[in-house]
């Protein structure tokens, strides 16, 4: 459906550009014809004026040929003018067009993926305390469905964070508040605490290298960290392995995300840091997720000086590096 709403007016600009560049051609040749037919005339009139001599009229001959030269480049000369500009403006109207209609496609599919994260954890959660409500359940089993409801409590708060977070970003008021902390010790709280929420079905193995100390703002690191393991968990097959790892140069510090999924295609790899932007269509993509998740990575990472890579493992799936500075000072 929002294919056709984008041909359609599009089909329509093309038929618009090619009735002007019609018409341009078609005055072009009439002024052209028109200019050619004064001229003849003019020649007509010369060489029918018996009382001029033939030396004078040689001369008028010339006058009005010179005449003619200047016009025909008047005439090529504004003409050219004008049609460059006319495809300049056509191309970049184009394009304006083109980027408004992927916007508004990116923002369809953010309004069908934000309704869907909504509704789901909101029904889950109706249910389990539905089923507390009027059943009687042993205390394990009440546990059990609690722990359930918290997860998509959880699910819920970070889906509001992000879409704050972004806001906050696309508004230039997300100011960064950088402390010294040990790296290794935050990644492992946050992995062990995703180990038993989003990426519980899925097995991280972390390698840390010894004494990493960095400054960075801790709340936006969280935010780095968590979204790049709940979009590997999201990508990679059940029970896969997601390595977690950090090394460090005399120079730099670099933590590293890689799972085993299916990778992501060269054309894709800048793509997936645009807002909205997800792989596939939202009306027939299984994944959870807004899109939102690596656009607030790579401005975070960036914000903080950092910088982001992406490329494929080596044997499968895919690998984020983020380099940062060693013993960066705040």
């Amino acid at each position: 459906m929002s294919s056709n709403k984008t041909t359609k007016p599009l089909l329509l600009f093309y038929i618009l550009v090619a009735y002007v560049l019609i018409q341009f051609s078609w005055w072009t040749y009439l002024l052209v014809k028109l200019n050619n037919e004064v001229t003849t005339l003019q020649t007509e009139l010369i060489a029918g004026n018996t009382s001029s001599s033939e030396a004078l009229m040689i001369q008028e001959s010339e006058v009005l040929n010179k005449k003619l030269h200047k016009q025909w480049l008047m005439i090529f000369g504004e003409g050219s003018v004008f049609l460059l500009l006319l495809i300049l403006g056509i191309a970049r109207t184009r394009n304006a067009f083109i980027k408004e209609s992927e916007i508004n496609r990116k923002q369809n599919n953010f309004l069908l993926s934000v309704t869907h994260e909504l509704k789901s954890p909101l029904a889950s959660i109706q249910l389990q305390l539905e089923t507390i409500q009027h059943r009687s359940l042993s205390a394990d089993q009440q546990q059990a469905i609690l722990s359930d409801a918290l997860d998509d409590t959880k699910r819920l708060h970070t889906l509001v964070e992000n879409i704050l977070v972004t806001a906050r970003i696309d508004n230039h008021s997300y100011t960064l508040q950088k402390e010294s902390f040990d790296l290794n010790t935050e990644l492992k709280s946050l992995a062990d605490s995703l180990q038993k929420g989003s990426c519980r079905n899925h097995h991280l193995q972390m390698h840390f290298a010894a004494n990493c100390t960095i400054d960075a703002d801790r709340l936006a690191f969280h935010s780095i960290v968590t979204n790049l393991l709940e979009n590997a968990a999201k990508y990679a097959p059940m029970n896969s392995t997601i390595q977690l790892e950090t090394a460090q140069t005399s120079e730099h510090v670099k933590i590293v995300v890689a799972d085993e999924g299916k990778g992501i295609p060269v054309a894709e790899r800048e793509k997936i840091f645009e807002r909205f932007y997800r792989i596939g269509n939202e009306e027939t993509r299984s994944s959870k997720g807004t899109g939102l998740g690596l656009y607030i990575v790579k401005e975070l990472v960036e914000a903080h000086g950092w910088k982001i890579t992406v490329g494929n493992a080596a044997t499968q799936g895919t690998t984020f590096t983020i380099t940062l500075p060693k013993h960066i000072k705040s």
